[in-house]
């Protein structure tokens, strides 16, 4: 892998973590619970240092770091464990209409990759992007906040819940 496309302990990192085939996951309540759960989880007691955030309906953008270890370390858990979480979820709902459809698509991507037994759900890379400067952090910040906005969900960036820009994010962020 290049080194531009590691994580390093106590840097700060701009993230994406992509579903498969950018499938609108995330459009479901008790699916978003389950990545706020997780993140929280990793918050409290994996080192998860967050900055910004937002879950967009297939993927998710972060700004994050680790003090302690490699924040590589912390999302390679984070995946594995939403990954599980999710894909059960989504094959146990029986009220998800697109339920075949979607574990399709999963069992497709996962095919090509030896280390996915069934189903792959997110994509395998998270593009880390070192942030070097303040301007570059508030850059990407602003980017990640005015996501929602600019995808015509909400009429300003604070008022979509699922981002720490929400006064009502269920997620406590550091100050950047």
């Amino acid at each position: 892998m290049s080194e531009l496309r590691k994580t390093y302990p106590g840097g700060l990192f701009f993230l994406t973590l992509t579903v498969v085939g950018w499938v609108d996951v995330f459009i479901r309540p008790q699916y978003t619970q389950i990545i706020i759960d997780s993140l929280r989880y990793c918050q409290q007691h994996k080192g998860l240092e967050l900055y910004a955030y937002v879950v967009m309906s297939s993927h998710i953008y972060l700004i994050a770091a680790r003090t302690e270890g490699n924040l590589s370390d912390v999302l390679r858990d984070l995946k594995a464990h939403t990954a599980r979480q999710l894909l059960k979820a989504i094959a146990e709902n029986e009220h998800e209409s697109r339920r075949e459809w979607m574990m399709r698509l999963f069992a497709y991507y996962a095919r090509p990759q030896r280390q996915n037994e069934q189903y792959m759900f997110w994509q395998k890379t998270t593009f880390p992007i070192a942030l070097w400067t303040p301007a570059v952090v508030q850059q990407k910040a602003d980017y990640i906040h005015n996501n929602p906005f600019a995808a015509g969900l909400v009429t300003a960036p604070e008022h979509y819940p699922l981002s720490s820009a929400s006064y009502f994010s269920p997620l406590q962020m550091l100050p950047l």
